[in-house]
């Protein structure tokens, strides 16, 4: 049956929009060229899209610049602000956009675990209402929230966890309060996921497996494209997956005897002290594994400053260039490590890829990657490339802030025809 011309007209312009949104400002002829549509149809568009207030003349193109057919049309990026929130058990860090994405102003705010839960909601609601005043963000339209837990796939509500602050699920209850905008949550280990789809290490793959290495360990699957979340949202739990090595068996409120007890950040700390590696500095909210992990992998590669961080003879702090003899045997410890929990993703799902992420595996860079996949290659007759990933935490919100905007521009972009 042919589409009425009112639902012609709305996929018309939603093609238009996309083409803005992915190439950038376009003129009438080339939206025409583009979308394939007669010129009085493109005129037609632009004409809606405009009176609709999404599209709007962005400059002058061509020698000599000026009429109708010189006109650059651009999306309104103003059109709607965005927000996305990455919630910690340290704290929480805030950025907000503008409808194409680009950031307007961000901030973060350490929460002090022995603050109550209603002031430590207080402070998250104030840290994000202050951050779109800051961007002169009138009213947002959506927020994206990336938490730690488990996400229920029916209701999009963030599961009750003994593990997490009480704080992280009231903070949740009260954006959906507090706002107008559409909250939309979802885990952390699955925004960073995403992220690295669209913008990071996985651009190049639909079917990749994701380990989260940071504080904690989680997994995120990508099929054909597509995120899976699993009957309960619980996909990629992997810090509960019974590993070999861990003295004991995981439970059903504890991870301690799961992967989590090998590749967590203390665990990854402790390796590298059984290898007499120093721990750097690390900032208050980052993992310090991923500073020992960086500092090792720039030993090996034999990369400057990576002394503070790698012992001398007899396990003395060294006080000239880093060992990379030392450096190379705690990498290839995590390596066998990693490669346990990753082996078991692979076997069952053969994703072909796996992206090491979080602020440990993008430390680990193409040095503890490479070493990890070695490993699987010995341990799976399933080829699997492994790959650093390149966004580290700042994944999260990446992932997140995609997730507003899709939320917004479904929405916006649904065509005024």
């Amino acid at each position: 049956m042919p589409a009425s011309p009112r639902t012609a007209r709305a996929i018309n312009d939603r093609l238009a929009l996309r083409l803005l949104q992915q190439r950038g400002p376009l003129t009438a002829g080339q939206l025409k060229e583009h979308t394939g549509l007669s010129r009085p149809s493109v005129a037609d568009l632009v004409e809606r899209l405009q009176g609709a207030g999404l599209i709007a003349v962005v400059g002058e193109a061509g020698e000599q610049r000026r009429g109708p057919n010189a006109r650059v049309y651009g999306i309104v990026a103003d059109r709607a602000h965005l927000a996305a929130l990455d919630v910690r058990t340290q704290g929480v860090a805030v950025v907000v956009a503008d409808l194409l994405g680009a950031v307007l102003a961000e901030g973060a705010l350490p929460i002090d675990p022995a603050l109550g839960t209603e002031p430590a909601v207080e402070q998250a609601v104030a840290l994000l209402e202050s951050t779109a005043r800051e961007a002169g963000a009138g009213r947002l339209h959506s927020v994206g929230v990336g938490a730690p837990g488990l996400i229920d796939p029916g209701t999009g509500e963030l599961r009750d966890s003994t593990g997490l602050p009480a704080w992280h699920r009231r903070l949740v209850a009260a954006l959906q309060k507090e706002q107008p905008a559409a909250v939309l949550v979802e885990n952390e280990t699955n925004l960073a996921a995403v992220a690295e789809l669209r913008a990071g290490a996985a651009q190049d793959r639909d079917t990749f497996a994701y380990l989260w290495l940071g504080h904690g360990v989680g997994a995120a699957v990508v099929l054909d494209g597509k995120l899976r979340r699993g009957a309960s949202g619980g996909a990629g739990e992997i810090g509960f997956l019974p590993v070999p090595g861990t003295g004991g068996l995981p439970s059903a409120t504890d991870c301690g005897g799961g992967f989590h007890a090998l590749a967590c950040s203390a665990a990854i700390c402790e390796l590298a002290a059984e290898h007499g590696l120093l721990i750097p500095q690390a900032a208050p909210s980052e993992p310090a594994a991923a500073a020992v992990v960086a500092a090792s992998a720039a030993a090996v590669g034999q990369a400057p400053g990576a002394g503070s961080a790698v012992a001398g003879e007899g396990g003395a702090p060294a006080g000239g260039p880093a060992d990379p003899v030392a450096a190379a045997r705690f990498l290839d410890a995590l390596a066998d490590r990693i490669a346990l929990g990753a082996a078991s993703v692979t076997a069952v799902l053969d994703p072909g890829c796996v992206v090491l992420g979080g602020e440990t595996g993008q430390a680990g860079g193409a040095a503890l990657a490479a070493r990890v996949e070695r490993r699987l290659t010995a341990l799976s007759p399933l080829a699997t490339e492994v790959r650093a990933g390149d966004l580290g935490g700042a994944a999260v919100l990446r992932g997140a802030l995609f997730t507003a905007r899709d939320a917004a521009q479904d929405e916006l972009f649904a065509g005024p025809g």
